[in-house]
């Protein structure tokens, strides 16, 4: 194969898996029910004047199933925390006791479940669209390239098969998620 064809196919390749990685941590934001300690990942607090990450001024843990807790290594920190997390506008009421901010993570409605696992699906179309373009894009690449038409046939025949797999990939990770979700 061409040096630039591969070039072109190892492009969206690479695209393709970035796709995949926004689609896990679009993934990971989706909360199953389950406390983890990346539900306040966007979290940002006022530290010294500049909005700062939440992982960056306390440790999160999860003590259960339903509970987080949120140590800052400075005590004064706790209010701004806490506004920290009720602006993030994640559905927790965050409650502290003089040492660290505790949140308890309520268990999930049906009803919610099945809004969480239609907003996981639209993640997951995003994610599809996302690879589709990128076939789009090298298919468009190779189409400028001054080459025979088998070898661009081929190359073309080369990009379906890996956007088929990328499509493959989105909807086996879907599965997975939307089954985390209505799982109780």
């Amino acid at each position: 194969m061409n040096e630039e064809v591969q070039f072109i196919v190892d492009s969206a390749k690479e695209n393709m898996d970035n796709a995949i990685h926004h689609l896990e941590s679009e993934f990971l934001n989706i909360r199953a029910g389950k406390a983890t300690p990346s539900m306040l990942s966007g979290v940002k607090v006022e530290y010294y004047g500049a909005l700062t990450p939440l992982t960056q001024v306390a440790n999160i843990n999860t003590l259960d199933a339903h509970t987080i807790t949120v140590q800052p290594w400075e005590k004064q920190l706790i209010p701004e925390i806490e506004k920290g997390i009720l602006t993030a506008n994640l559905g927790f009421n965050p409650m502290n006791n003089g040492e660290s901010v505790i949140i308890n993570v309520p268990i999930l409605t049906e009803e919610r479940r099945k809004e969480l696992a239609k907003h996981a699906k639209a993640e997951a179309e995003n994610a599809k669209v996302s690879v589709r373009n990128d076939r789009k894009e090298a298919n468009h690449e190779l189409k400028k390239l001054e080459i025979s038409e088998d070898l661009l046939s081929n190359a073309e025949i080369d990009v379906q098969e890996l956007t088929d797999s990328y499509i493959k990939k989105v909807d086996a990770l879907y599965v997975i998620k939307e089954k985390e979700i209505m799982t109780v």
